[in-house]
């Protein structure tokens, strides 16, 4: 029976946040690429929440963008508010966030894919993975197609043998009711890949018109927008903003879900799928909190064109007539109409310990995985992944070195190490706390720390990469002139620095010793600093961060350091650990299992203990003696 067949470079299976990504390096980097998608119209969908970035995701969107990636240029053209979070906080942990304009973006990002050159856009859904002699050779299509390929990445999401649950409905579809993808599951187990269940939840959808907002506290975005992309002009994006909305449940809200507990899948065994801790539904939390009294609701609009508002902090899957009697109690929800219920939706994932730090697999090679399809949640962590296994299966094909961050360089570095080396059982979720180097890790300086390797790949343009040399140079120029500025305790200094209650001066200092006192700031000191350059704000932003935090950024530096040394030092691949005398017994099975590249990563296996690695590093001298010998 004759059937299609057709020859890529690259195959991209799921078109969300990271098949996107995966897809547009791939075929950046010239190779000819094929995207599968179960709807062309689902093309980087947003199914849960309508924004972009937050507390650590912004990090990784700006570290995304330092590369070469697209989401963060796609948000600062359709994003509908935008905030800067973390502000009374240190730099470290500042994170932009925006709302989007779920519809906008989509159509945003399909635009792109679509002009892409060699990207091929393909509605079909992929059903079994072609292997031969442990290197990938292709895809099937439920049609019976083929598809002949030297790489294939598996962004797969939330939509393999998917299914949407609310009390006692259970829809067996894909996330919006969406079709689901229910045969490529059986293709990878035959493949030897362990499979997990994971599920993820969103809250309902409410109409506009049926809120009450003199109820709640209205949250504005900032007054000045700073861009996700750093290629974005920040004048071109300076715009009215929308308003969303805070307000709180209640004990009635929590009487009424712990009345129903009963009813709720989540609790009752109908989900076998395992929950993401860090963003549990409102029923989780009323039980895991029982002494909290109340719990914030973002009331969020979904884009301009819609009256759909989403409830964040709500997310659901109790029966609909609970979900109105709770959501009803809520002040300004009184009224309420919903348009789509909550709903919970499971899922299958892999365990992501099968991969190595490129994010292909270790037994398969010329597959690679990226996004929730590999354990995580988010979007922001799904296209960070997805571009990463992009660049790899590009680098793999085009005979290049792999390009892989660690822990030190992104926190792009931290999300996969933790999946490559950890143990998840439960959807994985980037946080500001996993990230040991932070305060070197700052969003604001993405550019300055990955810029140059995004222009290595071939990702960066010699444009944006001359205009980081440029900025640099302003940082660095500015920083020396400051500290060899001086001024003297003058009348007019002693006034300005009384009336920003600072220390008076004794004798002369220099600029950047009043840049470090935390009162004062290299903005404030303007009126002293007459000498002072036209420079960019972004520019003179690092120049304020490098002085103020100076002794901890080389304290963090020498921290690095010490890091690098064991990261440098590579183990022996498909190594027996158990021939290693010396190592306790959970760390031989622990460490046969996961097979980590470098001693650094050894060190961060659970059940791996200092103990081990000091024996592992004899081990590797007397390797190295043998050697010699």
């Amino acid at each position: 029976m004759p059937y299609l067949e057709e020859t890529y470079e690259a195959v991209v299976v799921g078109a969300g946040h990271a098949g996107c990504e995966a897809a547009l390096a791939c075929a950046r980097l010239g190779l000819e690429t094929i995207l599968f998608t179960v709807s062309v119209d689902s093309i980087a969908l947003m199914p849960c929440n309508p924004n972009i970035g937050g507390s650590s995701k912004g990090h990784l969107v700006r570290e995304l963008d330092a590369l070469g990636g697209e989401m963060g240029k796609v948000i600062d053209q359709t994003f509908i508010q935008s905030k800067m979070l973390n502000e009374s906080k240190g730099p470290a942990v500042h994170s932009l966030r925006a709302q989007a304009d779920k519809q906008a973006y989509s159509r945003r990002m399909r635009n792109v894919l679509e002009n892409t050159e060699h990207l091929t856009i393909r509605q079909a859904e992929v059903s079994e993975l072609m292997v031969e002699n442990g290197q990938i050779q292709g895809v099937k299509t439920v049609s019976g197609a083929v598809y002949h390929a030297k790489a294939v990445i598996l962004c797969t999401g939330t939509y393999l043998k998917a299914r949407c649950i609310y009390g006692e409905v259970s829809n067996p579809t894909g996330p919006n009711g969406l079709q689901a993808a229910d045969h490529l599951t059986d293709s990878l187990k035959a493949n030897g890949i362990e499979m997990f269940r994971f599920k993820t939840g969103t809250p309902a959808r409410v109409d506009r018109r049926s809120i009450d907002f003199s109820k709640m506290e209205e949250q504005r975005g900032d007054e000045r927008i700073v861009p996700f992309s750093f290629s974005t002009d920040p004048e071109s994006i300076q715009k009215e903003q929308v308003s969303c909305w805070l307000t709180y449940t209640n004990e009635d809200t929590h009487r009424i879900i712990r009345e129903n507990l009963d009813r709720s899948p989540l609790f009752s065994g109908v989900i076998e799928g395992t929950g993401p801790r860090y963003c549990p539904s409102i029923e989780d939390k009323v039980v895991k909190f029982p002494d909290k009294s109340r719990h914030q609701i973002f009331v969020e609009p979904e884009g301009l064109y819609t009256n759909e508002m989403y409830l964040a902090g709500m997310s659901s899957s109790l029966p609909e007539d609970v979900q109105y009697a709770m959501y009803r109690t809520v002040p300004g929800l009184e009224h309420v109409k919903i348009v789509r219920n909550a709903y919970a939706i499971e899922y299958d994932c892999i365990n992501s310990l099968q991969l190595k730090s490129t994010l292909e697999f270790k037994k398969i090679r010329g597959l690679f995985a990226g996004g929730q399809f590999n354990g995580s949640s988010g979007y922001e962590e799904a296209a960070v992944q997805g571009f990463m296994a992009g660049v790899n299966a590009a680098m793999e094909i085009l005979g290049r070195e792999p390009v892989i961050l660690d822990r030190s360089q992104a926190y792009i570095g931290v999300l996969i190490d933790d999946l490559v080396t950890k143990e998840n059982h439960e959807p994985y979720r980037m946080m500001t706390s996993r990230a040991e180097y932070r305060l070197l890790l700052r969003q604001d300086n993405a550019d300055l720390r990955l810029r140059k390797i995004g222009h290595e790949i071939g990702l960066v343009s010699d444009e944006d990469y001359e205009r980081l040399l440029v900025k640099i140079r302003q940082i660095e120029e500015e920083i020396d002139r400051l500290k060899g500025t001086t001024i003297g305790a003058t009348e007019s200094v002693q006034k300005f620095l009384e009336a920003e209650n600072s220390t008076l001066l004794k004798s002369g200092t220099t600029l950047a010793e009043l840049v470090r006192r935390p009162e004062l700031s290299y903005e404030k000191l303007a009126p002293l600093d007459a000498q002072r350059p036209s420079l960019p704000a972004d520019v003179r932003e690092q120049v304020n961060i490098e002085i103020k935090y100076e002794g901890y950024i080389k304290r963090q530096m020498q921290q690095v350091a010490q890091f690098k040394k064991l990261e440098g030092r590579r183990l022996p691949e498909h190594f027996d650990y158990s021939s290693v005398k010396s190592l306790r017994r959970e760390a031989v099975q622990k460490l046969n299992q996961i097979q980590p590249e470098t001693v650094g990563q050894a060190s961060r296996i659970s059940g791996v203990s200092p103990a081990d690695i000091s024996v592992l590093l004899v081990h590797l001298e007397q390797l190295k003696a043998e050697r010699r010998g």
